[in-house]
């Protein structure tokens, strides 16, 4: 009997469902997207209405065989995939690919319970084509966008770049927040602290003198000046001379004021996608990869609603389970009498779809799920469990307490500042506080208390400390705070994010330093060419409002067509509407690129300038950034960050040694021996390379603990005594060396070898001990027992404990079952649990290393047809202009096809 087929997403999400609709329907999977624009060239006639060309992916061609075969034993057709715009595209594709003689219906659901399935088969609608147009103006755009610009940027700065309609507003973000580190100039200020013996104890921090304000941070600017005159600047001396005027015998300090006030709190609307991945980084510190990728695993399994979403509404039901679990949980008076409702305010708000909470009619609750759930899976489910119960939650309220005190001296009238909190109902925050992106912030359970105090009152003298401040640069954003700033401008989709903070780090444009998002000096130059000659396209405000506009086409308020026409020719007045002024369109910004990108320039990230005037700059090279003045340059150390090179450090690195130094002549040869940077790291050689010499230099790598700038003639002719040879084995007369390899220090006999634990054995192992390491068993590569470098913790996710051990390929990080190498700015020092536990995160979700396919035997080739003889003797005589064409067109690569977002 013919039964209907379900068509969902993912393998996961069809075992869930197949399990609830049971045997009466057969339920497959399209394994994601099953088509896309064709990857070469533009794929868009644009002189056609902007029609697109698609093209199945080669690896859904056997999924697409398999579906097609399941439909001819198919009553009907359920297109399952997800409800928002990706998920209605995706049926629409396959609508068009499967093309169905069986009624298609469209069934949607935001979470995946059997009430809820069972909803979904009972109230299918049609396909939503307003949503499918919507999808694919955006998908036109991004390439239309990132196709031919990545084009110039691989013309002008280096091949394999890209840029996104999303993803280079938010590198320009980032390349902007290093811009102002660069040019920050630290200023310092002192103030004096007064710790208070009272009961509770309390501290007040000087804030004026006589009539005037003492400066304090928010007093200087970006380079170190004071922006505001009417303060009072304290340096070391002054605060010092104050405080011992204070301390005096005749210092008094006396309540001046007591200002009480009552306060109440919110508690914060539940999750969406963008505030889950912000709560996700500051709190589990995983990345918006790693919290979308857990998400997407309880949504499929049934414990989460939909995790893409831009609503912070609730359903009924739900606000009905939150509720009664508040109450269930913490008593009557931590309910209000109503259901909270949370309107957004951010840019570009669709509320189409119900928040991020637990599945289901009823909640359940984390302890009951800690046998189900573990690891991160059952810490993303407590964070959104907690938020969305406090989001039905009363107000916390209490009193905050401001005082001031006067202390005085001879020649002395001070005035000390005090602020208490005390949370006298916690309402929400008995369920859940939320993080800060600031680490020194005080988060809204914390209480600071003061003892009972009144204006009048004499306080008993203090102990005084003068304290140095001095003020930091703007912070770098984090994934979760790029996120925060992408949503307030009303840049992107909360579906994006994830993959643009992946994307903009797998293109090399930034750089994790800690949790703090570090831009390369690719990045700079590429920004330089986006914001001189396409700079409406990282407009903040422009990208913002071609979302509106996106929106806008969706909700058939606008046409596609005549606004797809207007970006790519141009129109008579500008996208953002300013009067009497043309919009130019994005086809002549990229045909006129050539001639109007100077790439010298965009490629000069400037410095500063030396003692003597000249201009010190970074550029981005093709083997990696290099520091230039003048014709001097030397390369830059990939972990330094660009607000670290300051003129000081770039002239440091211009006058180190560079290219090959010659370290002093071999007494044996005669010969001269060099040190040498080279691509696998410093080395020494003996010789100079002749052309045509049938033999190269002996060279020899240089030891972990050895570096170039301290190298000597004897460390140079030690190491190339190198391979040493050991002695004879007496049982096989076979000879035994010590070697230094690419893969650290070993011994080898004939075919056979053994590593060695440190490299002072290459000259310290005798013939006995080399005898002994090769009488026991051979270990596998990576099985030595060496300590570890570091300990770490316990894993979050495995409970496992971390530790960062030295492998063949460097340092790395493992829980005893997953290992992941350090990467650009991790360092074996300063890496944290948390960072390690994202680096194990994402080598889990990138699955085992692929094995390579065995070659296959090239199959003989059949004697060619005279036809064809006949052609090849044609190709011969065709001119020499036609090859030397061909070759110079081989060498155009193409701009990248990856220019989503």
């Amino acid at each position: 009997m013919p039964k209907p087929l379900v068509i969902v997403e993912s393998p996961a999400k069809a075992r869930t469902i197949a399990g609830f609709l049971g045997g009466e329907y057969t339920v497959l999977s399209s394994v994601g997207h099953i088509r896309d624009l064709v990857a070469k060239g533009l794929s868009v006639d644009v002189d056609n209405g902007f029609k697109p060309t698609y093209e199945v992916y080669g690896n859904k061609k056997d999924v697409l065989r398999d579906l097609r075969s399941a439909l001819k034993d198919a009553s009907e057709l359920y297109l399952a995939t997800d409800e928002d715009r990706e998920g209605e595209a995706i049926s629409w594709h396959l609508l068009e690919e499967l093309k169905p003689k069986v009624p298609v219906k469209r069934m949607v659901f935001h979470e995946i319970t059997p009430q809820a399935i069972e909803r979904a088969v009972a109230e299918w609608r049609d396909i939503d084509y307003g949503l499918v147009d919507a999808q694919e103006t955006r998908r036109i755009v991004d390439r239309l966008f990132g196709y031919p610009v990545s084009g110039v940027l691989w013309r002008k700065v280096n091949a394999g770049l890209s840029a996104g309609r999303v993803q280079s507003p938010a590198v320009r973000l980032i390349v902007q927040r290093e811009r102002e580190r660069m040019v920050f100039v630290s200023a310092g200020y002192w103030d004096l602290d007064a710790a208070f013996p009272t009961d509770p104890a309390f501290s007040a921090t000087l804030v004026a003198l006589g009539d005037r304000r003492v400066a304090a941070g928010r007093d200087f600017d970006a380079v170190g000046r004071l922006a505001n005159p009417d303060v009072e600047v304290l340096d070391e001396g002054a605060a010092g001379a104050l405080a011992t005027a204070l301390r005096g015998p005749d210092a008094a300090f006396t309540v001046r004021s007591v200002d009480e006030k009552p306060f109440s709190s919110r508690p914060k609307a539940p999750f969406m996608t963008s505030t889950l991945q912000q709560e996700g980084g500051r709190k589990l510190r995983l990345s918006a990869k790693q919290v979308m990728s857990v998400a997407q695993g309880l949504y499929e399994r049934g414990y989460i609603t939909y995790m893409r979403t831009d609503s912070t509404n609730l359903s009924e039901t739900a606000l009905n389970a939150a509720r009664s679990q508040a109450r269930e949980l913490y008593g009557a008076a931590y309910v209000p009498d109503s259901p909270r409702v949370y309107a957004r305010k951010v840019k570009n708000a669709q509320e189409a779809h119900e928040a991020i909470r637990p599945a289901g009619d009823s909640f359940r609750t984390p302890d009951s799920l800690s046998r189900e759930l573990s690891g991160n899976d059952l810490r993303l489910y407590d964070l959104i469990w907690k938020r969305t119960v406090a989001s039905q939650m009363a107000d916390a309220t209490g009193r905050s307490v401001s005082v001031r005190i006067a202390a005085t001296a001879p020649d002395v009238d001070a005035t000390f500042a005090a602020s208490g909190r005390t949370i006298t109902f916690p309402g929400y925050l008995r369920a859940y506080v939320e993080g800060a992106d600031d680490p020194e912030a005080d988060l809204d359970d914390r209480e600071s208390l003061l003892p009972a105090l009144t204006e009048g009152q004499q306080l008993p003298a203090p102990e005084l400390e003068a304290k140095g401040h001095t003020t930091s640069p703007p912070a770098r954003y984090t994934e979760a705070s790029l996120v925060k700033r992408l949503e307030e401008l009303g840049i992107g989709r909360p579906s994006t994010y994830a993959s643009i903070m992946q994307t903009i780090q797998d293109r090399g444009y930034v750089w994790k330093k800690g949790t703090a998002l570090v831009p390369t000096w690719t990045a700079f130059a590429v920004i330089n060419v986006l914001e001189q000659h396409f700079g409406e396209l990282v407009d903040y405000a422009f990208t913002a409002r071609m979302e509106d506009d996106l929106d806008e086409i969706a909700a058939r308020h606008l046409e596609r067509e005549p606004w797809l026409r207007d970006f790519w020719f141009g129109g008579p007045e500008a996208m953002d509407g300013a009067p009497d002024s043309r919009h130019i369109g994005l086809k002549e910004l990229v045909d006129t690129a050539p001639e109007s990108v100077d790439a010298a320039a965009v490629n000069s990230i400037h410095i500063g300038v030396d003692a003597d005037g000249q201009e010190v700059v970074v550029k981005p090279g093709r083997y990696g950034p290099y520091v230039k003045r003048g014709d001097d340059t030397a390369s830059v150390p990939d972990n330094l960050a660009p607000d670290e090179l300051t003129v000081d450090r770039a002239i440091e690195l211009l006058n180190a040694p560079q290219g090959d130094v010659e370290l002093g002549i071999d007494p044996v040869s005669g010969l001269p021996v060099f040190a040498k940077a080279g691509r696998f790291g410093p080395y020494v050689q003996l010789g100079e390379m002749v052309d045509g010499a049938k033999e190269k230099p002996r060279t020899s790598s240089l030891f972990k603990d050895m570096s170039l700038d301290t190298l000597t003639i004897d460390d140079a002719l030690r190491l190339l005594s190198l391979p040493r040879v050991v002695g004879v084995d007496p049982a096989d007369n076979a000879e035994i060396t010590a070697q230094n390899g690419r893969y650290g220090p070993y011994l080898k006999k004939g075919t056979d070898s053994r590593s060695l634990t440190t490299e002072d054995q290459l000259f310290t192992c005798t013939l006995d001990e080399a005898l002994r390491i090769f009488a026991e068993p051979k270990r596998r590569r990576g099985q030595a027992s060496a300590a570890p470098l570091r300990e770490l913790g316990p894993d979050p996710a495995s409970g496992e404990p971390v530790v960062v051990k030295d492998g063949r390929f460097g340092p790395y990080v493992t829980d005893g079952t997953t290992n992941a190498s350090l990467r650009k700015g991790d360092s074996v020092e300063d890496i944290t649990i948390e960072r390690a536990a994202e680096l194990l995160a994402d080598r889990r979700a990138a699955g085992p290393a692929k094995k390579r396919a065995p070659k296959k035997a090239a199959a003989k080739k059949k004697a060619p047809a005279k036809k064809a003889t006949a052609k090849k003797a044609a190709a011969k005589k065709a001119p020499a202009k036609a090859s030397a064409a061909k070759k110079a067109a081989a060498k155009k690569a193409a701009p990248p096809s990856a220019d989503r977002a």
